[in-house]
């Protein structure tokens, strides 16, 4: 299932905060995450509790820095969504994992089976 916010298993604010480690180049502190969010009216206790969440959730990565923490990112957006499609495929008996799978490919554009057919075409050519 995909959060409101864009990215799988977030919140529409975790997402937002992980959209901001995701493009960083490097770790960023709470404050730098909180201007980096200026559009939002947020606190900045708020921002550091949604990366204290983060990083109890194992999405973003945390390491002293003085007196502060800095964040980054544990995977990218693309693993984090992967792995939420696996666990949730994962927990499902081979039959209906099938039917899922046949769900969403019914659902999916014709674009977006080419993209799949490009990406396993890719993957064989990768595993040779």
């Amino acid at each position: 299932m995909r959060a409101r916010g864009g990215s799988p298993g977030l919140g529409d604010l975790e997402a937002a905060v992980m959209h901001v480690l995701w493009t960083a180049e490097a770790p960023l502190s709470v404050r730098e995450v909180h201007a980096a969010l200026s559009g939002r009216d947020l606190a900045y206790t708020t921002v550091m509790t949604v990366l204290d969440r983060l990083a109890k959730k194992n999405l973003a990565a945390r390491q002293r820095d003085g007196r502060a923490w800095q964040y980054t990112a544990r995977s990218s957006r693309e693993e984090l969504t992967a792995q939420v499609l696996r666990s949730t495929l994962g927990g499902l008996e081979p039959a209906d994992r099938t039917a899922a799978l046949l769900h969403f490919l019914g659902d999916a554009s014709p674009g977006e089976r080419d993209e799949l057919r490009a990406a396993l075409d890719a993957l064989e050519h990768r595993a040779d």
